[in-house]
């Protein structure tokens, strides 16, 4: 046998991303990483405490984060079919979008990292190889979507760069909150 065929072949890896690409990558990067920051050190218990008046915990602000962006990063590809009709949405539909606030059974601080980790993978990829950012497709229709919009890849992640950044900060209380720590200072 030769070599080529005992040893399994790399898959060919994204080319780097360079000016308007580069700078999506690096300030979505950023916010990730901060987000991510925030749950350093804390047990799987810890991240599913609420320490506000709101729902929110450090484990569900990632995973929720982590379904936005996979959604986002779906319309890029597929338009508003990826993100489905919010006004037929059943109560079990806004149930399973609850449970992305917070922890379940079963759910553990290095598997949403993981999966947080995944998404973030798959959305650097679609930046770097994306023929157009320029792309674009009509909003799904929601109450907070202004009828017959259209978003280009650009402005999607420009909103996913906002909504982590947000979130971000929302962590950064709740961390605060939990046991004194901070992101920054």
């Amino acid at each position: 046998m030769s070599d080529s065929q005992t040893t399994p072949k790399k898959a060919p890896e994204a080319p780097a991303a360079t000016g308007e690409r580069a700078d999506l990558l690096e300030m979505l990067g950023r916010a990730r990483h901060f987000l991510r920051f925030t749950t350093r050190d804390l047990t799987d218990e810890q991240v599913g405490r609420r320490t506000t008046a709101s729902e929110l915990c450090l484990g569900g602000l990632v995973k929720h984060t982590a379904s936005v962006e996979r959604n986002w990063a779906a319309f890029i590809v597929e338009g508003p079919s990826a993100m489905g009709d919010f006004a037929d949405m059943t109560k079990e539909d806004l149930a399973r979008r609850n449970d992305e606030f917070r922890m379940l059974p079963g759910d553990t601080l290095d598997g949403i990292l993981a999966d947080y980790a995944r998404v973030a993978a798959r959305t650097d990829e679609l930046v770097t190889t994306l023929p157009d950012l320029d792309a674009s497709h009509p909003l799904p229709k929601a109450p907070w979507f202004q009828p017959d919009t259209r978003w280009s890849a650009r402005r999607v992640l420009l909103h996913v760069i906002a909504e982590t950044a947000q979130h971000a900060g929302h962590a950064d209380i709740i961390r605060e909150a939990l046991d004194g720590a901070k992101t920054m200072g």
